[in-house]
């Protein structure tokens, strides 16, 4: 997967689309506040890679519990059918990029499935 590393990157959805972006896929399994379809030019919406309902609601966005956050989403990912769906795009397109609402750019659960995929 090395080799397919720098296809992939994140970047937050209410950031201007740019054409460098490549493919879009929205990777959080909430629709974005104030972001209409049309603005966020997605090629796909991946909800399914997203963490379980119950682990983003423990998680909370708060810095102190992303080490146990990062562990059982990486858990999570280990079985989840979507990740090859990612891996796929990124051995297709030049760049893939993962977009997500979080306002931290280390923090959230984006950045943890880009070093999962990385892997």
């Amino acid at each position: 997967m090395d080799n397919a590393a720098p296809r992939l990157v994140t970047k937050r959805i209410y950031d201007e689309p740019a054409d460098g972006d490549g493919f879009r896929v929205l990777v959080d399994r909430l629709w974005p506040r104030g972001v209409s379809k049309e603005r966020a030019r997605l090629d796909l919406w991946l909800k399914d890679i997203a963490p379980s309902a119950p682990l983003r609601t423990e998680f909370a966005h708060m810095k102190e519990r992303f080490a146990d956050f990062r562990d059982q989403y990486e858990a999570e990912l280990e079985n989840n059918p979507a990740v090859a769906t990612l891996r796929e795009l990124a051995a297709k397109h030049p760049r893939v990029t993962l977009l997500y609402g979080a306002r931290d750019p280390e923090v959230n659960h984006a950045r943890v499935l880009l070093e999962f995929l990385r892997r």
